[in-house]
């Protein structure tokens, strides 16, 4: 018969001993707020259970600065996550902090790592970067009472740090309307997992409602158009966008690496960028500038940099004012030349067209 390993939280630890989650875990980290007795039995709770995450190596471990901080990513390999990941690891070098780095990839090892939370009694210090956490997860966060910083996402009571991206798609779509289009499409990135969904895609797409619905326009779903992350998403939805009956005369991408597909799709078509379609999107990503995209910046490493100085300061116990609790990096508008008015049937008859 074959023996299913189930795995052991720190919910259940906490359960065996007769105390909370948050007890537990100062009781595992070796916080001098708890008691010798309390501290003893959940360390034989943990040991009754094989719960190893957290568990003290000998009876003398005392509490003290491992100076170690741990970043949970959602997708280690994507521009974004790689950016703000470098800047913050920088940083926490600059100042003495080892990282320990978590890739979580899918909601199922998400779940898996929150369940497990093997994060009690090995780290200082918690950086959460835009990972879709459910209230669960927030909860299993909190219970730690591990200092916490968060870029793009919210947990209760931890500082964040990001932009604000409805804002910054109303910018980028308000540079459409104002160069005269009026029939301007939307592309988004598909969730790779509908639980696994990020929150910026729909603060973006609401950002893009609200500019056209100031200007008197509407976004019907024929001029919206989905594809999966990277630039083979952009291109798959910039084409199914040009095989519909009403074209575009410009388009908005969430991302850069979407736009950055979008307009090899266009160009392939036999289309011209910005002679038949105009082309924003939102990031900067490094890629931008050699393809000569217009887009809204957000900086990304200050983003990095500055979720790190926050986190130290979190470690070092220091309080942090309301306006801090919540940092939006300032955005900005990258003129480049994918972007242009509509062109008008004298532009098409000779091919030329003046650009932003």
């Amino acid at each position: 018969m074959t023996r299913i390993a189930v795995r052991v939280s720190l919910q259940d630890v906490a359960d065996r001993a007769g105390v909370s989650a948050a007890t537990a875990s100062r009781s595992l980290r070796g916080l001098a707020k708890v008691s010798p007795e309390t501290r003893q039995r959940v360390i034989d709770a943990a040991r009754e259970l094989s719960y190893t995450a957290a568990l003290p190596a000998a009876p003398e471990f005392a509490p003290g600065p491992r100076k170690t901080v741990a970043i949970i990513v959602p997708f280690i390999t994507r521009w974004f996550f790689t950016t703000v990941t470098a800047a913050a690891v920088d940083y926490l070098r600059e100042n003495g902090y080892d990282v320990l780095l978590y890739h979580l990839g899918n909601a199922d090892v998400r779940d898996d790592f929150f369940s497990r939370m093997p994060l009690a009694g090995r780290v200082d210090g918690i950086l959460v970067l835009s990972a879709p956490l459910n209230e669960e997860h927030t909860l299993a966060l909190r219970a730690l009472t591990i200092p916490c910083v968060t870029v793009g996402t919210i947990v209760p009571g931890a500082p964040a740090v990001g932009f604000d991206a409805v804002a910054a798609a109303r910018h980028a779509v308000n540079h459409l309307i104002h160069l005269r289009h009026r029939r301007i499409g939307l592309i988004l990135g598909e969730a790779d997992d509908p639980r696994f969904e990020f929150e910026t895609s729909a603060q973006r797409r609401q950002g893009c409602e609200e500019a056209l619905h100031s200007a008197g326009l509407s976004l019907p779903e024929s001029l919206v158009a989905t594809g999966p992350h990277g630039p083979d998403g952009g291109a798959q939805a910039m084409t199914e966008l040009l095989s519909r009956n009403v074209l575009p005369t410009a388009v908005f991408a969430e991302y850069d690496e979407l736009a950055i597909g979008a307009l090899w799709a266009v160009r392939r078509a036999g289309l011209r960028v910005p002679g038949d379609i105009s082309v924003i999107s939102i990031d900067d990503h490094a890629m931008a500038s050699m393809f000569d995209l217009t887009t809204v910046a957000q900086d990304v490493e200050r983003q990095g940099s500055i979720a790190a100085e926050l986190l130290l300061r979190a470690v070092g116990g220091q309080a942090f004012s309301p306006a801090e609790m919540q940092v939006l990096v300032p955005t900005r508008l990258m003129l480049r030349g994918t972007t242009a008015p509509p062109a008008t049937p004298s532009d098409r008859r000779t091919g030329s067209r003046r650009r932003a």
